[in-house]
């Protein structure tokens, strides 16, 4: 009787690591798809930047251009030029 517990106990065991095995492969099976589902996911998301933020972003840049651009252009015609001009005209003002 004793003999024949040991053999049932024995045969328990060995399904049990492979119950154990299976297991932890399909525990690894299962982690690995979901690494690689989340990483398709993020791969093929049509989510990021849209159309009105990259209008927005031109129409700030063409704003802010614009009035560089007429800020040098009035300072150059207001006091750069004149005084350039009259830099001029003293260097080759000889008679006096």
């Amino acid at each position: 009787m004793r003999n024949l517990l040991n053999k049932v106990r024995y045969k328990m065991l060995g399904i049990s690591s492979i119950i154990e095995s299976k297991l932890l492969y399909l525990f690894d099976k299962a982690k690995a798809t979901l690494i690689v589902s989340n990483a398709w996911k993020l791969l093929s998301s049509q989510r990021g930047e849209g159309f009105v933020d990259t209008a927005i972003k031109i129409l700030i840049s063409v704003v802010i251009g614009a009035l560089v651009l007429s800020g040098l252009y009035a300072l150059f015609g207001e006091t750069v030029l004149p005084t350039l001009k009259q830099k001029v005209v003293d260097m080759f003002n000889y008679g006096g």
